[in-house]
């Protein structure tokens, strides 16, 4: 923010050296110095856009036989660079400092279902158990698909199932846990887990009104939006965050990981919000 405030003073110290306090003002094309006055009228004083009169124009060329036209062009001068570059690092900066509170969102729902990601960390499933401990939900679900490391060196073949035994491990009963697992996919892997949970209620014939999703960090925003495009407007998404351990989130460009899952989650929720369209629609609300 310090570059930014010199590049301002110094666009408003070279408008006053160029203006002055008395009026007076240079042509900077032809060299003419000349002074307003209340008398000066559009005769006296040439029409000017930037310091280009009407009659300085460039005259019209056409060239290559009529397909290509010759026109002026009117470019920033450094005083404009100078302002661009300040607005850019503002909006940049503003960016850099924003962008993990607008995505790290937190907003429970009381009561309903609660559900935890299995490919979230053991600290993440540990808050979820005090979750459910702490609050009255009708069972904890655990969704994700296939192990993508590791698998043949473990007794469980996705992340719904490793999830639930560590959950079992922190000491929920059986009966408090269900896993969800979710098809192999290669994309959407969020909302396939979404369409997975919303199916397996139909089957069993649970219909909550109220799902909150335990998830960790920058992931918190796009969970939200993807269960609520599987669920449809029903069922009221809430989602609970669980800060990341991994990094400082309030420092999150020191570290290569921070770099990476923030930059990585800003532009996978663009996708999410303005580019991806689910290809099983969720159901209307009755």
């Amino acid at each position: 923010m310090n570059l930014v405030l010199v590049l301002v003073l110094v666009l408003v110290l070279d408008f006053l050296c160029s203006v002055g306090f008395t009026g007076t003002m240079r042509d900077r094309k032809f060299g003419r110095q000349f002074t307003l006055s209340p008398r000066d009228s559009a005769l006296d004083v040439p029409k000017t856009c930037g310091t280009f009169a009407k009659t300085d124009r460039m005259p019209e060329q056409k060239l290559c036989w009529g397909m290509l036209r010759r026109r002026e062009l009117l470019l920033p001068t450094w005083r404009g660079c100078l302002l661009i570059l300040a607005v850019l690092l503002a909006c940049g900066y503003c960016a850099v400092r924003g962008v993990h509170a607008f995505l790290s969102v937190n907003d429970p729902k009381p009561g309903g279902a609660l559900v935890v990601e299995g490919w979230a960390p053991d600290y993440a499933l540990a808050a979820a158990a005090s979750e459910f401990k702490r609050n009255h939900y009708d069972e904890l679900y655990v969704t994700g698909g296939p192990i993508e490391v590791g698998a043949p060196l473990s007794e469980y073949n996705t992340y719904a199932e490793l999830a639930t035994a560590i959950l079992l491990k922190l000491g929920l009963g059986t009966n408090a846990v269900q896993p969800v697992p979710a098809p192999p996919v290669v994309k959407d892997r969020t909302y396939t887990s979404a369409l997975a949970l919303r199916e397996w209620f139909k089957a069993h014939g649970v219909s909550p009104t109220t799902v909150n999703v335990v998830t960790e960090g920058s992931h918190a925003r796009r969970s939200r939006l993807m269960f609520e495009k599987a669920f449809g407007p029903s069922v009221a998404i809430g989602v609970f965050n669980v800060e990341s351990q991994g990094y400082d989130p309030q420092r999150w460009w020191r570290t290569s990981q921070g770099v990476r899952v923030e930059l990585g989650e800003a532009f996978a929720y663009f996708y999410a919000r303005f580019l991806f369209h689910p290809s099983s629609p969720a159901p209307e609300k009755p």
